[in-house]
């Protein structure tokens, strides 16, 4: 209380301390319910400002000063910098690693594992794959997945079947690549740095996407079908637009040998961004020229056309109309709604911060939830809520990762807790609820029923019970140093 200036106001209670939360879940609710998948465009970023002026309207009355608020303000916002930073860079890493062809290399390997016993397994592989090298398993399932539930029909496999695997593929990779916003988004949230918070999370992740592989394999087994996939036409199609070869993935093997080697995420992101950049004047000249609208390849096309793949929006045409889709990348342009949704988030969090309202919310939380996995299961509990009432799994992350900060601190947890307790609840479940804007756009994608799929999506609900485990048995929960 004493840091943020109000030690001589009144505390808050606990009602005047949730009101903003509940007047902002309500508002956000209608809002989602109103512009549905478009609510990202800005609509939300609007909604999490207004439910700082109703913060700032408590704060007020509870005599907090305007000039201490927005000092709150500030001092939040500059603890996301490093964050906004790497999503910067990872828009740029997407762009190169695009037009190099690393992508679509990952992708052309992937569809070759199919086997018709083990589809179900090799759907969530491939899914994995492309979804981590993508960072989006919206697209990963309007691209790849649409193929596999078609070639999932043609071999006799029931569509949620089909769709729950791929999915969980989907999902698995959306949590684990950095190039994935919510992967960027929980560790801004929570105040740790992203590949801390993706190696943190890879403890409950990896083990819950075994099990969901083993389940997969067993239903496989058990499964008649009725031919060989398909995929021909799809690897054609890539092989006639990009110069496929395994030297490709010298550029992801160098980022992942810096990140084990814990080499700066800046620092990481910056060179495999140069080195894709490299790689795609080599590989691929003719796509480079095609971006820069060159005839031939110089200095200064060479330059354009990476450039442009690093800064703005860059799509390669196939003759494949499901790749084209995938083949498309926003660069540094493409994350400027991520980072507008962190800074009125932080403005948010920030007068919430001022007045002391998450301080009394978290007393409260350490009062009601005596124990570490009381407090996991809080967290995890607030998660489904969010996703159920506000319908959107940005949201899921944002509210909780600012409401719950402070009491894992108080715990004497590190944040890349609260970070990992936010993806395993928050960004895989919100498939699961057909209202969500996650989960009605995977069943208008796919063309399957929520209710259909849900049933086999079992790294999704599978990921919740996996994270209360290991708090229940305090298996791999870090604590702050010297408490």
């Amino acid at each position: 209380m004493e840091e943020t200036g109000i030690d001589q106001n009144k505390e808050l209670s606990i009602w005047e301390a949730l009101l903003p939360v509940i007047i902002l879940v309500a508002m956000l609710a209608f809002n989602v319910f109103v512009y549905g998948d478009d609510a990202l465009s800005g609509s939300n970023q609007f909604i999490l400002l207004l439910g700082g002026a109703v913060a700032a309207l408590v704060g007020l009355r509870n005599k907090v000063t305007f000039d201490t608020m927005l000092e709150e303000v500030a001092k939040n916002i500059k603890s996301t910098s490093s964050a906004i930073l790497i999503l910067l860079f990872v828009g740029s890493l997407a762009g190169t690693w695009l037009i190099s062809g690393v992508i679509p290399a990952m992708i052309y390997y992937g569809l070759q594992i199919l086997n018709p016993t083990f589809f179900l397994a090799a759907s969530v592989i491939i899914c994995a794959v492309i979804s981590i090298a993508t960072g989006s398993s919206w697209t990963t399932s309007a691209t790849v997945g649409i193929a596999l539930i078609g070639i999932g029909n043609a071999l006799g496999i029931d569509a949620g079947m089909s769709a729950g695997a791929v999915i969980s593929g989907a999902y698995f990779g959306d949590k684990m690549s950095p190039l994935s916003d919510t992967t960027n988004l929980a560790p801004a949230m929570a105040g740790t740095d992203l590949f801390t918070h993706i190696r943190y999370m890879a403890f409950t992740t990896v083990p819950t996407v075994i099990v969901t592989l083993i389940i997969f394999t067993i239903i496989g087994l058990n499964l008649e079908t009725t031919s060989a996939p398909d995929t021909s036409g799809l690897l054609k199609s890539i092989e006639e637009t990009f110069y496929i070869t395994p030297w490709l993935f010298l550029v992801p093997a160098a980022v992942i040998f810096m990140i084990v080697r814990k080499t700066s995420p800046l620092v990481a992101l910056l060179l495999g961004t140069l080195l894709g950049g490299v790689f795609a004047i080599i590989f691929q000249p003719e796509i480079v020229m095609g971006i820069a609208g060159a005839t031939e390849l110089n200095v200064v096309s060479a330059y354009r056309g990476v450039m442009d793949a690093i800064t703005v929006d860059v799509a390669i045409e196939t003759s494949n109309e499901k790749l084209n889709e995938l083949f498309s990348a926003g660069g540094m342009y493409g994350m400027l709604g991520t980072i507008w949704l962190i800074l009125c988030a932080m403005v948010f969090g920030g007068i919430m911060d001022a007045i002391g309202a998450l301080s009394r919310i978290s007393k409260a939380l350490l009062t009601a939830f005596n124990s570490v996995f009381g407090l996991f299961a809080s967290t995890v509990a607030s998660c489904l809520a969010i996703n159920v009432t506000a319908s959107d799994q940005y949201l899921a992350i944002v509210v909780p990762g600012k409401m719950y900060a402070k009491a894992y601190e108080d715990k004497g947890l590190a944040p890349e807790n609260l970070s990992r307790t936010l993806e395993d609840s928050g960004t895989v479940t919100s498939v699961l609820i057909p209202w969500n804007t996650c989960g009605a756009y995977q069943s208008g994608v796919l063309g399957v029923d929520t209710m259909s799929y849900m049933g086999y999506a079992f790294f999704n609900y599978l990921s919740p019970f996996m994270t209360l485990t290991f708090a229940a048995l305090n298996i791999k929960i870090r604590r702050l140093a010297g408490k």
